[in-house]
C-alpha cells in the first residue's frame, strides 16, 4: 500500500467530538496498510476569531504578525488530532508547516509554495507513525513564518501528495463532493461522480467554494488524484481528474454563482494604443484583481472600458482610478454595485457550438437582464443583477439538464 493524504476542514474538527471521529476514520485507512499523511484547518471558526481579535488591536494588522497569530490555529489541531490517534493505540507525530519542510515565497497573507523537503516525513512514516501536518502555513527562505491564504490548507494538502507520490488525495469537507450547482439554491442539484481538472479549476475559480483553485492548478500540473468526500459519511465522493468522454458526455457540467461582483466603467478615455495597458497595469500596481472586461468606442477619439472587480476591492479600485486621473486621462468614472456573476462550465461545449446562445436565451426568457459577458472554451459568464441571482442559477440548471443524476462510475479506494 502507497500514501494517502487527507485534508480536514475546520468544521471536520470543529470539535473534540468530531476529532475523534477523524481520528476513528483515519484509523480504518491506516489497519488496511496504507502509510497515513493528515493535512488539517484550524478548528471551527477559530481563524475567524483570531483575524477579528486583531481588528480590535489595530484596524490594520502587520502581515507578519497576523501570520504569526492565525497559524497557531492549525498547531491547535494538529496537536489534539495527535492526541485522539494516540490515546486510541494509533502512534501519530504533529508538525507545523515549516517542521513540515514546505518552504514558501516571501509573502505574507498570501504566499506560494516553492518546495517541500519532505524527509522527515518519510522518516516518521517509516517508522510506522500517522504524520499530520498543519495546513495553510510555511516559512520562507528568510525564516519567517508563511501563510498561504484563505483556503490554503487545500493547497498544502495536494502539494504534499505531489511531493510524496501519494496514490491519491482525499479533500474531506461537510458536503458529500462536489455538486452540479450550490445545493442550498438548487435543491436538484446532483453530486457529480468525476469532474476534469480545468472544470473544477473553472468551477472554483467562479464562486464554487469546495475546492480552493489553487490546489486544483498544483493536482493537474502533477496529475494528483484528487477525491471531495464527506467528513460526516462514508459515501462515495467527487473524484477530480482528467477529462474523459467529452463528447459522449454532458455538455454543461455545473452551474457557479458568485454575488461579490461590481462593475466600474472609466469613460471618455483616448482610443490609442497603450490605453488598456496604462489602465490596467495602474489597477495592478495597486493589487486591484480584474474579471470580465468590455471595451467599447462611440467616437473615433474616445473609448469607455469596463470591467469588473469584487465588492469589497470597489473602494480601492475607485480610488487608484481617481489618484491617477491626470495620468489616465479619463473623462468621469461609474460603477454599479450589487451584482452578481452566473456561470455555466463543462467541457463538453469545446464540441458543441451554440451553448452561450441558448444560455442567453434562457435568461432573456426569464426576463433577466445580462450586463457584462466572459466566455472561454469551457465556460460562460454573465453578470446580472444580484436579485436575479438565484432565478438565474435554478433556470439554467435546468435547462442544461443538470437536475437529472449522472451514470455512477465505480473508481474504488
Amino acid at each position: 500500500m502507497g500514501v494517502i493524504v487527507q485534508k480536514f476542514g475546520g468544521t471536520s474538527v470543529g470539535t473534540t467530538e468530531r476529532i475523534m471521529r477523524v481520528a476513528d476514520r483515519i484509523i480504518s485507512y491506516r489497519q488496511q496498510g496504507h502509510d497515513m499523511v493528515i493535512v488539517v484547518s484550524a478548528m471551527g471558526k477559530s481563524t475567524d476569531v483570531l483575524i477579528n481579535m486583531a481588528k480590535e488591536i489595530s484596524a490594520q494588522p502587520s502581515a507578519r504578525e497576523l501570520d504569526m497569530l492565525v497559524t497557531t490555529g492549525e498547531q491547535v489541531s494538529i496537536a489534539m488530532l495527535a492526541m485522539a490517534l494516540q490515546q486510541k493505540g494509533c502512534d501519530a507525530v504533529s508538525l507545523t508547516g515549516w517542521q513540515a519542510g514546505i518552504t514558501t515565497e516571501s509573502v505574507h497573507g498570501k504566499a506560494r509554495i516553492e518546495k517541500i523537503g519532505n524527509d522527515r516525513i518519510r522518516n516518521h512514516l517509516a517508522q510506522g507513525r500517522v504524520v499530520i501536518v498543519a495546513g495553510f502555513q510555511g516559512i520562507s527562505a528568510e525564516g519567517e513564518i508563511t501563510t498561504l491564504g484563505r483556503g490554503g490548507s487545500d493547497t498544502t494538502a495536494v502539494a504534499l501528495a505531489a511531493s510524496l507520490g501519494a496514490d491519491k488525495c482525499e479533500i474531506f469537507t461537510d458536503v458529500s463532493g462536489v455538486f452540479t450547482a450550490d445545493p442550498r439554491v438548487v435543491k436538484s442539484a446532483q453530486k457529480l461522480n468525476s469532474i476534469s481538472y480545468d472544470e473544477m479549476l473553472e468551477l472554483a475559480n467562479l464562486g464554487a467554494g469546495v475546492l480552493h483553485p489553487r490546489s486544483v492548478e498544483v493536482a493537474k500540473k502533477f496529475g494528483v488524484r484528487l477525491v471531495v468526500r464527506s467528513s460526516f459519511t462514508d459515501e462515495e465522493g467527487t473524484y477530480v481528474e482528467e477529462a474523459a468522454n467529452m463528447e459522449t458526455g454532458r455538455v454543461v457540467s455545473g452551474v457557479a454563482h458568485d454575488e461579490d461582483v461590481a462593475k466600474i466603467t472609466v469613460a471618455g478615455m483616448a482610443a490609442k494604443v497603450g490605453t488598456l495597458s496604462r489602465l490596467f497595469n495602474t489597477l495592478a500596481d495597486a493589487k486591484v484583481n480584474v474579471d470580465i472586461i468590455i471595451q467599447s468606442s462611440y467616437e473615433s477619439d474616445e473609448t469607455n472600458i469596463s470591467f469588473s472587480v469584487s465588492s469589497d476591492e470597489l473602494p480601492k479600485a475607485l480610488e487608484t482610478l481617481a489618484a491617477n486621473k491626470e495620468q489616465l486621462g479619463y473623462r468621469e468614472i461609474l460603477h454599479v454595485k450589487d451584482l452578481a456573476k452566473v456561470s455555466i462550465v463543462g467541457a463538453g461545449m469545446i464540441s458543441n457550438p451554440g451553448v452561450a446562445a441558448q444560455m442567453f436565451r434562457q435568461l432573456a426568457d426569464v426576463g433577466i437582464p445580462i450586463k457584462m459577458v466572459s466566455t472561454s472554451d469551457i465556460k460562460v459568464s454573465c453578470v446580472v443583477p444580484e436579485e436575479y441571482t438565484e432565478l438565474a442559477v435554478r433556470t439554467l440548471h435546468t435547462a442544461f439538464g443538470l437536475d437529472v443524476e449522472e451514470t455512477a462510475v465505480v473508481h474504488g479506494l
